[in-house]
């Protein structure tokens, strides 16, 4: 493969990758695939990195496909959920329902339902959630049990996208949970937990070692009035992948580091407190890629476009379209030009009647045919499932796990 000046991001198993087998095998394009090996070496690499006894959580949002769901309940001690079909998915899997976290701002009561019915713990995140779960417990003659999703008193500095520190849907403000652990107990409610998520996309080192250290330090002091201490913490994820040039890659070893130490002071604090890692992109990001076809090339004021079979209906994030303040550049890479010398300044765009259906915006590549594959790296994590799929009514890309 021959990469665009500055890409920096092509994973190994990319590299050695047959195109035209993998477009053979899927049968079209376009098509994402996956790569097995790359996502259980992540995964090696967390467990070798992060403290022992620390639990592996993956959440379901970021990559649903069920093979891959699958291939991770072999791999990480359980999943994060926000829906009632990503709980199915997990369930599916034979995972223990105990280690299957149900979150989001506004699960419905079926939902929740269930959730109480299956006996997977539901992460609450408002008053109405909480009393809904106790009346459910009554009705199906359970005791729920129930993890408190806090909104964090603290705003980390470089995250990109903070989910905690200000006023949000998402979870309750710290100074509001004392009261929820009164309902719980008057409510006679299993309290399973607390769930931390500060922020996602982060590649700061420094930033995630506060914002765990300051997550700790806000549920120990929750914890002070408790007769005895939660069965884990949550303390969200965070771990962010590289996607545009001049980033850097996450320096996992000195959030290692840093987890050593305040994990000790967890064993001290809280004992018999498991600590929880709830992580997405960092599993499965990296591990994908997008692959469509270039069907025309065009001159128009004097620029080129290579319009593609595929665009943002099947890969919004590649578009700029899914949270980009600025729109920026996913990798992108032509499969059959890696002998190439010729060069083009060009926009790879997608087959939508819309302008913001563009893959590539302005950049330097080889010169490109009718036929070529067109290859966007970083692919794994919000891909199809987070993308507008039926908007025009094209085919679906295939999904692979190679």
């Amino acid at each position: 493969m021959t990469a665009q000046a500055d890409n920096a991001h092509v994973a190994p198993w990319i590299s050695g990758t047959d195109l035209r087998r993998l477009a053979a095998r899927a049968g079209q394009t376009p098509f994402f695939a996956y790569g097995r090996s790359a996502i259980e070496a992540r995964v090696r690499l967390l467990r070798d990195t992060l403290p022992a006894g620390t639990q592996l959580h993956y959440s379901v949002k970021a990559n649903p496909m069920p093979a891959v769901v699958q291939l991770l309940a072999g791999c990480v001690d359980g999943f994060d959920v926000a829906s009632a079909a990503e709980m199915a998915l997990a369930l599916d899997t034979g995972v223990s329902p105990q280690q299957v976290g149900f979150a989001g701002p506004g699960k419905s009561l079926q939902d929740l339902r269930r959730a109480v019915a299956a006996g997977v713990p539901i992460h609450v995140e408002s008053v109405t959630q909480l009393r809904h779960v106790a009346a459910l417990g009554w009705e199906l003659g359970v005791r729920p049990g129930i993890a408190i999703r806090v909104n964090p008193d603290f705003s980390p500095g470089r995250s990109g996208m903070r989910m905690g520190g200000s006023a949000g849907p998402f979870g309750v403000d710290a100074a509001q949970v004392p009261a929820l652990l009164d309902a719980v107990v008057a409510q006679d409610l299993t309290l399973a937990g607390f769930h931390v998520f500060w922020g996602s996309q982060c590649l700061h080192a420094p930033t995630i070692i506060e914002a765990q250290e300051q997550s700790l330090a806000m549920i120990t002091r929750l914890c002070a009035g408790l007769a005895g201490a939660p069965g884990f913490i949550n303390f969200g994820g965070g771990f962010g992948i590289p996607y545009f040039p001049g980033e850097r890659a996450l320096d996992l070893h000195a959030v290692g580091t840093a987890m050593h130490a305040w994990h000790a002071r967890l064993r001290e604090q809280l004992p018999g407190t498991q600590a929880v890692i709830e992580l997405g992109r960092y599993l499965t990001g990296e591990a994908g890629i997008y692959v469509c076809r270039v069907i025309d090339r065009k001159i128009s004021g004097g620029q080129t476009f290579l319009v593609t079979d595929g665009g943002m209906h099947h890969h919004l994030a590649a578009s700029g379209n899914f949270g980009q303040v600025l729109r920026r550049n996913y990798p992108v890479v032509l499969a059959q030009r890696t002998h190439s010398h010729r060069l083009e300044r060009c926009s790879v765009v997608g087959c939508l009647c819309t302008p913001l259906d563009r893959i590539a915006h302005d950049v330097m590549l080889p010169v490109a045919e009718i036929g070529d594959f067109v290859v966007v790296l970083q692919s794994g994590a919000y891909g199809r499932s987070a993308s507008p799929g039926d908007f025009l009514g094209h085919p679906p890309p295939v999904e692979m796990l190679v």
